[in-house]
């Protein structure tokens, strides 16, 4: 079904379980902030994650509608084949297709751009002495030379970050949000990393992760270098093989 963001429905008690696998494989993983779609089952997931966290069960969840999964007009709440049939009507792709009443990827990419300005910002803020105005010129998670190590693990490129981010949205949101993080941002990607994997589908509870270098000007914190340290990660689902 294409739930867009008009259905907003709890999460099904797959999901659940998704959600506990995914707080399990992060439990000991230190989030400074969390940013959440207001939509229920981003909303639940959230929650679980958190809830699992053995560092981050107290952090505060910023509800965000700029997070919500994109619209899709007429189809929502319609089975996924409804949605393939319209494009291919159309003569588009699914994945480029918008349907009538439907949000464009263009305005799918402004939601994020605006949300990760919102993002740097409320970094800035809430961890560089915001009211006295004072914080590094420069704001590093990650010297700018040196690419994130990645061994399988959990915690892989989050050593030494001085603020780590829990960002909870949705599928097709997230697709379009990798797409600019690499087009428009040129995100290093890990050696090996295919392009049609870059671009695949997030599984339920796929987990990406990105490092960011800012820069703190006059205009506002600035990313200077963006790194995938991998993308849509479902390691911690191998233990829910009945759901496969």
């Amino acid at each position: 079904m294409s739930a867009g963001q008009g259905i907003d429905t709890p999460l099904s008690e797959v999901g659940v379980r998704q959600a506990e696998a995914a707080g399990h494989y992060l439990r000991d993983i230190r989030f400074t902030n969390a940013f959440v779609s207001n939509l229920q089952r981003a909303v639940q997931t959230a929650e679980i994650i958190l809830r699992n966290n053995v560092h981050s069960s107290s952090v505060e969840m910023v509800l965000d509608p700029l997070l919500r999964e994109r619209g899709f007009g007429v189809a929502e709440g319609r089975p996924k084949e409804d949605l393939k049939n319209m494009a291919n009507a159309a003569g588009q792709s699914c994945r480029d297709f918008t349907p009538p009443g439907g949000e464009t990827l263009d305005q799918v990419r402004t939601r994020f751009q605006k949300f990760l300005k919102y993002l740097f910002q409320r970094i800035l803020d809430n961890h560089c002495h915001a009211a006295q105005h004072v914080c590094p010129s420069s704001i590093p998670t990650l010297p700018e030379s040196l690419p994130p190590v990645v061994a399988g693990l959990a915690d892989d490129g989050v050593a030494d970050l001085l603020f780590h981010t829990l960002v909870v949205s949705h599928g097709a949101y997230i697709r379009v949000a990798v797409h600019h993080l690499v087009e428009d941002l040129h995100c290093s990607l890990p050696v090996g990393l295919k392009m049609n994997q870059v671009y695949s589908p997030c599984p339920n509870t796929g987990i990406c992760r990105f490092t960011f270098t800012l820069d703190a000007d006059v205009s506002g914190p600035q990313p200077t270098a963006v790194h995938c340290v991998f993308i849509n990660r479902r390691d911690h689902l191998a233990i829910l093989k009945d759901l496969d």
